[in-house]
């Protein structure tokens, strides 16, 4: 890989000296002469229909019309007229384009950035068909254990596109209104109506594909229809219910635009007889908190739970997840819970009993399983085909195991490989985890879903079809070539890197999947300095592979928090073989 880094003018010294450098002047490498004098026939100038070739078969445009180049070729050459240089171009050939012109032009991340900004998958396909953007306690604005809660990092999710929020709600000390908190933490609570109402204001301004509230409810048969009541009333319109009867699939993201939907478990049903002993300030969850309640006790099996038995009138134990086989919904006369809230449900979060085979049934209502990391890796060792099958009909949600107090993430193609769609992330936290979270959905014109490809949704007959950690043969081969790097000089103090000398630049490239494409490179360091300690970073990227965009491509960077620099980028090219 051959790579040329733009660097600073000057630099600060020792006693006030100042070192002065000359920003490597940005020119077209060798490889676009080429492809430039091929489309021109050799010549020194593009024409418009030249343009158009060169877009559609060099960078595989292949929605662009002549009409298009048009426009392009008219943005070129307000490019050149803006440009700190004078260029005298002969007037006869004002509409054609040069050299410099096209790599000016190439250099534009939002005329040719490596994806598509335009949502381009089938989006007509149940829930269950995709992969989608998941935040996990997602009022949190830092860690698990003493941070704040508040709807702003809701907010900023929101803004990013994430279509998932957790909410975790909890009684009040005197158990007469409701807060949303971590619970069992020195966690600051904030409000509900906070929270629901950024949502509503939010939840639509990256994406119009709908927004998933899941809950951890822990709140007392009494303050369920007081959330129901904020709900329907902050929401209006925009909350979509299911009617009673169960569906037989999920609705699909087109057909609930614009709208909101509640994940939870349905809460428990029981005869009024029945007691459950409360020794803490806190209700029992008598069934109803979101699985991720698991946390707070440890367990992480795949069959573990976090669950309180109950005894019906014959004696017989029912399970926090226990479900009919057939798909009929319960009528009993029993209910004490407000069926308001019950009613607003559409995606229920249920366990069944058994093994771990049994509770991957397919069969009966569609349901939603929450896993933790752990649990995950654990079956998927052995029931990974199982899981797959699973998460064609029905969601699994997997969360960050309980020891993430400070907030980090774990490798999401773990859950991924698997067909899950909900893999909650930590979205203030830090990390390379977390940009492959946020590389993933700049998919699909960053709208938060994603469709699984379909390997993931091939009917599997026997339990070895297919094993995504098994080393298959490789079908393509994925070139990238890095050409230059710029715009570190307007996004950064002439010192940020370095007080003695340039910054030396160089580049780590890796593919993260299946483990048959998982790889690294990286480019040769075109200035050596002696500098001692670890490497300044100097932005990050991670874009997925399916969605790339062949030919010559300007690539934004972005810093450690996942938010886009002003003006870095890279100069790459991709191409498959």
């Amino acid at each position: 890989m051959g790579n040329k880094m733009a660097t600073y003018n000057k630099y600060k010294s020792f006693l006030f000296f100042i070192k002065k450098y000359k920003v490597t002047e940005l020119v077209p490498p060798q490889e676009l002469k080429e492809v430039f004098s091929k489309f021109t026939g050799g010549g020194l100038y593009m024409s418009t229909e030249q343009l158009y070739q060169f877009l559609v078969e060099h960078q595989s445009e292949d929605n662009l019309t002549l009409s298009d180049s048009e426009k392009i070729v008219d943005k070129v050459l307000l490019l050149r007229r803006t440009h700190t240089e004078s260029v005298c171009v002969d007037q006869s050939r004002e509409r054609e384009i040069t050299l410099d012109d096209i790599f000016r032009f190439l250099l534009l991340d939002d005329f040719n950035g490596p994806l598509k900004n335009e949502v381009h998958h089938d989006m007509s396909a149940p829930l269950s068909h995709y992969f989608i953007y998941t935040g996990h306690n997602s009022y949190l604005t830092g860690n698990q254990l003493s941070s704040d809660c508040s709807e702003e990092p809701i907010i900023k999710a929101l803004q990013r596109g994430v279509r998932v929020i957790e909410l975790d709600l909890w009684p009040t000390s005197n158990k007469d209104d409701i807060k949303v908190v971590h619970g069992w933490t020195l966690t600051n609570p904030v409000s509900p109506i906070k929270c629901l109402e950024s949502i509503k204001k939010y939840g639509f301004v990256a994406s119009q594909y709908p927004v998933i509230i899941t809950i951890e409810d822990h709140l007392t048969k009494e303050l369920r229809p007081k959330f129901a009541e904020m709900a329907t009333q902050i929401f209006g319109e925009m909350l979509y219910y299911p009617q009673p009867n169960c569906l037989s699939e999920f609705p699909s993201p087109e057909s609930l635009k614009n709208r909101v939907i509640i994940s939870t478990k349905p809460p428990k049903e029981r005869f009024e007889s029945n007691r459950i002993k409360d020794n803490s300030n806190y209700p029992v969850m008598d069934g109803s908190g979101d699985s991720s309640s698991d946390e707070s006790s440890g367990k992480v099996s795949p069959d573990s739970t976090s669950e309180v038995e109950i005894k019906g009138a014959n004696g017989r134990d029912r399970d926090e997840g226990e479900t009919c086989a057939s798909c009929e919904c319960d009528k009993r006369l029993y209910q004490v819970c407000s069926p308001d809230y019950k009613s607003l449900i559409t995606i229920h979060n249920k366990k069944l009993k058994g093994s771990l085979k049994d509770k991957l049934k397919t069969d009966g209502e569609l349901r939603r399983l929450s896993w933790s990391e752990t649990t995950l890796e654990k079956a998927s060792e052995s029931h990974g085909t199982d899981i797959i099958r699973f998460t064609q009909k029905n969601i699994l949600r997997v969360y960050p195991r309980a020891t993430r107090v400070k907030s980090s993430n774990f490798k999401p193609h773990i859950g991924w490989m698997y067909g899950a769609q909900m893999v909650a992330f930590n979205m203030q936290g830090l990390g390379k985890s977390l940009w492959l979270m946020q590389g993933m959905f700049r998919a699909n014109g960053g709208c938060g879903y994603v469709k699984k490809p379909e390997i993931l949704m091939q009917k599997l007959q026997c339990d070895n079809d297919f094993v995504p950690t098994r080393i298959m043969p490789v079908k393509k081969t994925l070139k990238v070539k890095i050409y230059m790097g710029h715009g570190w000089s307007l996004d950064f103090s002439p010192t940020h890197f370095d007080m003695f000398s340039p910054p030396d630049f160089y580049i780590k490239v890796r593919i993260v999947g299946m483990p048959a494409d998982i790889a690294k490179k990286k480019t040769k360091i075109q200035v050596k300095d002696k500098d001692q300690g670890k490497d300044d970073f100097a932005g990050q990227t991670c874009l997925p592979v399916s969605e790339l965009k062949l030919g010559f491509r300007s690539v934004p960077l972005y810093n450690e928090k996942g938010e886009q620099f002003k003006s870095v980028k890279l100069l790459m090219r991709f191409q498959f073989e």
